[in-house]
């Protein structure tokens, strides 16, 4: 018969985010888990944002209109919520909303990885930052310190004219 450990020994119940507020003065929230009534809520809003999404177009409405929106935001953050509303700007307090999301839906490393990218986790980047992720530190991405070389089509105003004969042979002036 399996044994099954304390199931609290690996669960993570709070997630502590660190962020500076509109004062300037570094804070650090901990976030709770939602109640079970919220994380059913919360998983139903976002499958069904996931289902939308899946199918490749833009739904014709929001998803969520802006109660809704808070609402989520609030299950998500919850006694964090108004203090975080009072002391953070909107993105700040959207980016922190969103982490403590994918925390929830999923799991800390995910939450983490949208934290430190701003990205949906496992959304594709766009070309830009692929190609610069590409080069990481390969010394093709770094500034080369040797010249172009010049053009030599004698195009340049005051440029000699090339001689025709080969090398060695000089034009003759």
């Amino acid at each position: 018969m399996a044994e099954f450990g304390a199931l609290d020994a690996f669960l993570d119940e709070y997630l502590d985010l660190s962020i500076r507020g509109r004062d300037g003065e570094m804070r650090t929230y901990r976030i709770a888990e939602p109640s079970a009534d919220n994380g059913l809520r919360i998983e139903r809003i976002t499958s069904l944002a996931a289902r939308l999404a899946a199918g490749g177009k833009a739904p014709e409405a929001p998803v969520l209109d802006d109660e809704e929106e808070r609402d989520l935001y609030r299950m998500c953050l919850g006694d964090q919520y108004e203090p975080m509303r009072a002391e953070l700007g909107w993105s700040a307090f959207k980016h922190i909303a969103l982490t403590a999301m994918f925390w929830v839906t999923t799991d800390k490393e995910t939450a983490a990885q949208y934290w430190t990218t701003g990205q949906q986790p496992g959304k594709a980047q766009n070309r830009a930052a692929r190609r610069q992720a590409s080069r990481g530190s390969s010394a093709s991405g770094t500034a080369s310190t040797t010249p172009s070389p010049a053009s030599t089509n004698g195009t340049r105003a005051g440029s000699q004219p090339r001689s025709k004969g080969g090398k060695g042979k000089q034009a003759q002036s």
